[in-house]
């Protein structure tokens, strides 16, 4: 299917979704790797990962432009090779978000629901959190805090951060789509940020972008 949605968020932002429906060979006809992709491709031994690292890149193709290269620091951050815009990526199962802008840092989640998540709840929620009593809103409610915990670790670059205990979601009424917020505290960092998410199928996908200054 490609690209289901290339949605500008202002003038300086764009979300890019695509849906994976095509086999290896066609992504690989869809993207021009330069060697140093082409060396992180053969490393993958899963077809699903290597659909994945394929997906990434022809989303960006469709963004950007065929030209748009990522490029990784040593914690995996990526960022664009010609340092145009921040980036954060996310896949899961057979969804791959993009989120690009030129002025704001970013960060996206998006997780297939595909698990009782609420096994693992306590791994991530914290004292401070609400959850819906409603049972048929609360697995998309617990997603949601997991989708937008993540988000906001990428954010903030992920450095010496607890997603339980320095990153706390503010009670919000779960809808198909609406706006949080969330905050980070860590010792050098505490800022609050407006988290957007949305339901796709059974995907859940939040994303935050904030011009910040980080220490």
């Amino acid at each position: 299917m490609g690209c289901i949605s290339k949605h500008y968020l202002n003038e300086y932002s764009i979300l890019g979704v695509w849906k994976i429906e095509e086999d290896l060979k066609t992504l690989e006809g869809m993207v021009d790797l330069d060697p140093d992709d082409k060396k992180k491709y053969k490393v993958f031994a899963s077809t699903s990962r290597k659909l994945e690292f394929l997906s990434v890149r022809a989303l960006l193709a469709e963004l950007l432009g065929k030209d748009a290269r990522i490029v990784y620091n040593k914690n995996n951050k990526p960022f664009l090779k010609d340092g145009s815009r921040f980036i954060s990526i996310s896949h899961s199962y057979k969804l791959t978000a993009i989120l690009l802008s030129t002025n704001e840092k970013v960060g996206i989640d998006l997780e297939h629901m595909s698990t009782n998540i609420g096994r693992i709840a306590f791994k991530f929620i914290n004292r401070k959190e609400k959850i819906t009593k409603v049972q048929a809103d609360r697995r998309y409610h617990l997603y949601l805090h997991w989708c937008a915990k993540e988000a906001l670790y990428k954010i903030c670059d992920k450095e010496g951060i607890s997603i339980r205990k320095n990153i706390t979601i503010e009670p919000f009424e779960v809808k198909e789509s609406g706006v949080m917020k969330g905050r980070v505290i860590t010792d050098k960092i505490n800022d609050s940020f407006d988290l957007f998410y949305t339901r796709y199928d059974n995907y859940a996908i939040v994303w935050t972008k904030k011009n910040y200054e980080k220490v």
